[in-house]
């Protein structure tokens, strides 16, 4: 029987599928564990996570550098890059941007070159999908800036830095502005981002050939007064767009127009318990891989808040808050297969495994925990036989 073209383009897209998560199953990955260096922490850390188990292997010492609270890992796998969260660097009032040479077999990194962020403190950075520029967000100085990658993995001088200008309405918090994270979109036209002191996602074009950004139009959305957002994660058809807001302890779902690069509020929602009353402040926010679920971590509350997502409105409902047996979970990652969570908590010292419940959405504690100095953030990497 021969199919007709739309469904054997259906069979084979599934049975593609299926070999991918097969073989994604039965993978191990390095995961790659930023810090703020001190008596506990030098530098970038990495383990080795069995895909099958969750199991994670002791922390090593991968390279040696000064307050890498945030990682990228190159689309190729060959390369890693690392913001620098100083406010002084070359003699200079900037932060700083390295990249890593990646051994795929070993996962030590090599040090390629460094760059200045053109901004002070820097806390964020991501590449666009090809993995032709790194964008990096300046919490201190409250710029962006993009730099070109070289063939070879390094990187070259920022073409492009924007300075952002205003405040918002808490002045021990909000007297100026605070970039707080950036990433392409799914499209890699744009690139949005999260600017915590003023209340606002900012929208750029982002340029393929030259690698620079550029005001959009329309330029901004907005969250609520006082909410503080922190970082976003995208929907993986890309149609929706979900703000963590650090201060105000919740989630914003927007609707993400890619053409236009255009951002539509359509439901704001409380990370915390009804009732909770002590100090805290939300931290990371992830996309199950599925697209089923939405995650965000709670800092005083220590837990991760769990969110259902539908697919159509876009809209969450709250499914659980698990505790993250630890302090100050200021990040969390899951997993390439969707299996696994990995919480990092920086005020304990721990990252602690979570397995998920891919129906469900909900965490189950593995009791699996290894020791990371002031970990802050995590990412993955294909690892090869050592």
């Amino acid at each position: 029987m021969k199919w007709p073209q739309p469904w054997r383009l259906r069979v084979i897209g599934y049975l593609s599928c299926l070999i991918a998560l097969n073989a994604a199953s039965a993978r191990e990955f390095f995961v790659y564990f930023g810090s703020y260096t001190g008596a506990k922490s030098k530098g970038i850390y990495v383990s080795r996570l069995d895909a099958a188990t969750g199991r994670l292997s002791e922390p090593e010492l991968a390279a040696e550098t000064k307050n890498p609270s945030f990682l990228a890992v190159h689309p190729n796998q060959r390369s890693l890059y690392a913001v620098g969260e100083v406010n002084d660097f070359d003699g200079k009032r900037t932060g700083a941007v390295s990249a890593f040479a990646l051994d795929p077999k070993s996962g030590r990194l090599t040090l390629l070159n460094q760059q200045p962020s053109d901004g002070s403190g820097p806390c964020h950075l991501a590449l666009d999908s090809k993995g032709r520029c790194v964008l990096v967000a300046n919490y201190g100085s409250g710029s962006i800036a993009s730099l070109p990658v070289e063939q070879d993995g390094s990187l070259g001088k920022a073409v492009s830095t924007i300075q952002h200008t205003g405040s918002s309405v808490n002045p021990q918090r909000q007297a100026g502005p605070h970039a707080h994270f950036i990433t392409p979109d799914k499209s890699d036209r744009h690139a949005l981002v999260c600017d915590l002191g003023l209340d606002q996602v900012l929208v750029y074009r982002l340029d393929a050939k030259l690698n620079t950004l550029t005001a959009n139009d329309p330029p901004s959305a907005s969250v609520a007064p006082g909410a503080g957002p922190r970082h976003l994660a995208f929907s993986p058809t890309g149609k929706f767009v979900y703000v963590i807001n650090e201060m105000g302890s919740t989630i914003t779902a927007f609707a993400y127009d890619a053409r236009r690069g255009a951002l539509k509020e359509l439901q704001t929602v409380s990370t915390l318990p009804s009732g909770f009353t002590g100090s805290t402040s939300c931290a990371e926010i992830e996309v199950h891989p599925s697209g089923k679920f939405v995650y965000g971590s709670n800092r005083g509350h220590d837990s991760i808040a769990a969110f259902a997502l539908d697919g159509k409105s876009g809209k969450l409902t709250l499914v659980e808050h698990q505790p993250t047996q630890g302090k100050t979970p200021r990040h969390f990652a899951i997993d390439p297969t969707g299996r696994w969570l990995l919480a990092e908590n920086q005020g304990s010292d721990t990252v602690v495994v979570f397995e998920i419940d891919t129906k469900t959405g909900k965490l189950r504690a593995t009791g699996q925990a290894v020791a990371v100095g002031s970990p802050v953030c995590a990412v993955f990497a294909m690892a090869g036989k050592p």
